[in-house]
């Protein structure tokens, strides 16, 4: 399954709900979110389906996503089913909220990794940047994670100059534990969530920071598509990821489709191209059809994107695109 430019999809993010229990300030408007009624989204049958198609096609990586993919109500039993089939990984992603006691039904279902948004290790500033959220509650959700063995576990970062400073703590825990720490440049996806373009901090700033508090990063290997490029401190336990989105692009090794709770199969984050799946599920569309329709779109993938230079979706909250 590869697009014009020759790029062969391998990973899909499985968007299984829209609905948050936290409205992240990069992610989410405070108000106004219009969540999709339950007819408007695709059935657990319907989810397994189209994710049994693209492998098929040739995807074997899936990583679960929401909104908050733990609000999802038949979560475990979707993953169990996904885990039947042949995929390399099988991870999910989360603010973390309800992993605590989630973490081994999961487990041992067949998930095998969790990566957990943590943009500060300051409570009060987590509480604000999120509109609400616990610090101390997402911690243990992450050690539960540990405990059940969904690892290697990965902490999210979004740099914003409001959590800047906590780069060198978040950093720090990478020598302590065998965890990756990722820190994300503030993507603007869409127009409903608008953050001026100063409110981001570059990549190669982190960097910086980071090294000149804790001493010199050395890079190692990762997955050849992964959107992370990663170091560690030599002898340290765990990987710093730093995931240049917009100052430094890594369409050209993209891999990865999304697929919406509401059936959407996403292109690339940046663009509305892509293929409204549901009507062709509840028309009773065969199997070939499904996939002559799939290749087509997929083979129209863009190119790349201009987070900067180009009018944003308007109205699409970031959790409803599946990060």
């Amino acid at each position: 399954m590869r697009d014009k430019f020759g790029r062969e999809m391998k990973t899909l993010r499985l968007s299984v709900t829209d609905r948050c229990d936290l409205k992240c300030r990069y992610c989410m408007p405070e108000e106004g979110v219009a969540w999709l009624g339950k007819s408007e989204l695709l059935t657990l049958e319907e989810k397994i389906r189209m994710v049994e198609t693209l492998v098929e096609l040739g995807i074997d990586r899936v990583k679960i996503t929401g909104g908050e993919p733990l609000l999802y109500p038949r979560l475990a039993e979707l993953v169990e089913r996904l885990s039947r089939l042949s995929l390399n990984d099988l991870s999910l992603t989360t603010n973390g909220t309800r992993l605590e006691p989630l973490a081994r039904p999961l487990k041992k279902a067949g998930l095998k990794r969790v990566t957990v948004s943590v943009d500060s290790l300051d409570g009060e500033r987590f509480k604000a940047i999120t509109r609400g959220g616990s610090l101390k509650k997402v911690w243990k959700g992450l050690m539960a994670a540990e405990e059940a063995g969904l690892t290697p576990l990965k902490i999210n970062c979004v740099v914003l100059k409001e959590n800047q400073e906590d780069v060198v703590e978040l950093a720090r825990l990478t020598l302590e534990h065998p965890w990756e720490i990722r820190f994300i440049e503030y993507m603007p996806v869409t127009a409903s969530v608008r953050l001026e373009r100063s409110e981001g901090v570059p990549p190669r700033e982190v960097r910086r920071t980071i090294e000149e508090a804790l001493g010199a990063l050395e890079p190692v290997a990762s997955y050849a598509h992964a959107p992370s490029t990663d170091y560690r401190f030599p002898k340290a336990p765990g990987k710093i990821g730093f995931i240049s989105s917009v100052s430094d692009s890594f369409c050209s090794r993209c891999d990865r489709l999304r697929l919406s709770a509401d059936g959407f199969l996403k292109l690339c984050m940046a663009h509305a191209d892509g293929l409204a799946l549901k009507p062709l599920l509840q028309e009773g569309a065969p199997p070939e059809v499904l996939k002559e329709r799939i290749l087509g779109a997929v083979y129209h993938k863009p190119e790349g994107h201009a987070f900067w230079f180009t009018t944003p979706a308007p109205g699409e909250a970031m959790s409803r695109i599946g990060g």
